[in-house]
This record gives C-alpha cells, structure tokens and sequence, in this order.
C-alpha cells in the first residue's frame, strides 16, 4: 500500500510511519517542519515539504505518488493555546483539512485515518468514555477535531469517504530513535523528565483542587507504539469496513501528581513540584475505554503500566540529552 502521512516527521506521526514501513508499506512523509526537523523525517520514506492547506500541491502529490490512503496527524494541538488563539485552531486543524478533503476527492484516494483526540468529549458525565458518550469540548482544540468528524461523517454518507477516526487520550513512552520533545515543551511526561535531566528547576502542576482524590487532573496514559499499532490495525480495517470511531487508551486514569510519583520511581531523582492555579478548559477526568477497538479490531495495550511508560520515555530522552537530538511532535 502507497501511503501519505500528514505530520509524519513528528512524535506520533514518525512512529506510524516506521511501523508501516517495517510492515512493508511505501510511506510518504507530507510535513511543514513547522514542529519538527528535517532530521526527523523517517528513513526510508520519501519527503515532500508543504502545508496541508495547499490544495494544488496535496493533490500532486497524491497523484504522482499513487497514494492509496492518507494519514492525517498534522495539527496544533495545545487546548490552552487554543484558549487564547481559537481561530488558529480553527483555520489550522479544521480548514486545512477541509482542504486536504477536496484534495482527496479530486485525487481519487477515499481512505483516511484521522487524528482525533479525547478532547471532543469535553466534561464527561462518565468514566471510562464510551464512544457513544455526548461530544461536548470544553476547548477550541477539541471543537476543531470535533469539525473534522462531523466533516468525515458527511463525506462518508454523500461521497462513499472511508475513514476511521481515532481518539486519542494522553500518549507517552518512546520507541528506538523516536521520542517526544516540543519546542517550546508543554507536554507532562517531557516536562518531568527534563527536571530529571537538569534542564529544569521544577514541575508545574496547574490546579490542586479538582475533584479528584489528589485534587489534580486525571489522564489516561497510552505508549506511543501501542497507538501506532492501532493505526496500521485501522488502515488494514478500512478494506472490510467503511467507517469506524475508537478511543485508543489504557483504560485507567492516573493523576498528575500519580505521573509525578511514577517518574521519580523511574528516573531517581526528587523533580521539585510548583503548584499553579488551574487553566482553562481543562477537564478533570478524562479516562477511555478501549474494548471497542479490542472487541472489533483485537487490538490491545501491550505497555499498560505507567512505569514502563515512563521508563522508554526516560532512556529515549538521556540518550537526546547527551547527543543534542531531538524529535518533535505536531
């Protein structure tokens, strides 16, 4: 199979097109570097640079690279930024994709994995999430992945559009040659390890007074290459079913401070702690459960543990900070 990845030279991006090579696939990386480096393309893929938004050269490169289905991971993804900047949000992550949509249409490919995220769930009334559990975002960010849904849904009903949209809840963990690191960092599991490293004074945790047993945030924490797998088991889903919606997730919620304790099991070091007032549009649970995807698909988490988590996190993360790499994510 010839496929195009948009964002496939980040974090999550770069590890599915790995697996996907490994597997045999011919992968084509589609990537402004806005978030990433040049470096960070896999190897063995073929690279075109360019905004997804760019109609004429998306479609080109779908025609000329006989791409049988896309990707799409290429977004802005911080819901706090999306607080204060929600028309970036929504020029970025939701006509953009519009665009790559009419791109695909025209081009002839209609199979598509899309990036979603837990985040059009908003507030949930119950945990763990079902998919069926109302969509309501408490954020830009999650409205404008939510805008894509509803576009695919459409897409799949008037124009035979086959996709699968997987939400996604908080991803961790590394595989070899491939971590996560932004620029600048706002991510937890990067943010704690980079106090371990020294290249922090302390953790910053945003509000103590949720309703939850420690009184911070709640997540559900998924390794990298567990969700990678959930990708390539879509895509090959996509030849028998037409349309398909899954959260990908441990199942179990572990809180910040939680997160915290685990790293400094693994790590060995104190990590220094900063209480800060809540942000907005913050949830305070949010959990998944995954036995969709496991009753249809068979997909399973095979890293559960937040310390195993952590721990390929961790080693990925000493060996960039004796080497200055750094693979970042979009």
């Amino acid at each position: 199979m010839n496929a195009l990845i948009t964002g496939g030279a980040g974090y999550i991006g770069g590890t599915v097109a790995h697996l996907l090579m490994a597997a045999g696939h011919r992968v084509v990386v589609y990537d402004n570097l806005s978030h990433s480096q040049r470096l960070s393309v896999p190897s063995g893929s073929d690279f075109i640079e360019g905004e997804v938004g760019d109609r004429t050269k998306m479609e080109a490169a779908l025609r000329s690279h006989r791409i049988d289905a896309v990707l799409h991971f290429a977004a802005l993804i911080e819901a706090g930024e999306s607080m204060q900047c929600p028309e970036l949000y929504f020029s970025n992550n939701s006509a953009s994709t519009l665009i790559l949509f009419q791109a695909m249409l025209a081009a002839g490919v209609r199979r598509l994995v899309f990036s979603s995220t837990a985040a059009v769930y908003g507030q949930p009334e119950r945990t763990p999430i079902e998919e069926d559990a109302p969509l309501r975002p408490t954020n830009p960010y999650g409205e404008s992945k939510l805008l894509v849904e509803q576009m695919l849904a459409w897409l799949h009903r008037i124009h035979g559009f086959r996709y699968a949209s997987l939400r996604y809840f908080n991803v961790a963990g590394a595989i070899a040659g491939r971590g996560e690191s932004h620029e600048p960092e706002s991510h937890l599991v990067p943010l704690i390890l980079d106090v371990a490293l020294g290249r922090r004074k302390s953790i910053r945790i945003y509000g103590t007074d949720y309703p939850t047993p420690d009184g911070t945030c709640i997540r559900d924490y998924i390794h990298v290459r567990d969700l990678a797998e959930a990708h390539l088991l879509a895509l090959t889903a996509l030849e028998q079913r037409d349309r398909m919606v899954y959260n990908l997730g441990n199942g179990q919620g572990f809180s910040v401070r939680q997160v915290i304790e685990a790293a400094r099991r693994v790590t060995g070091h104190p990590i220094p702690v900063e209480e800060c007032p809540p942000r907005p549009g913050d949830p305070a649970i949010l959990v998944a459960s995954s036995q969709k995807i496991s009753r249809e698909l068979g997909w399973r988490a095979r890293c559960p543990g937040l310390d195993e988590i952590i721990a390929d996190a961790w080693q990925w993360h000493q060996v960039r900070y004796r080497t200055g790499a750094s693979i970042s994510t979009q």
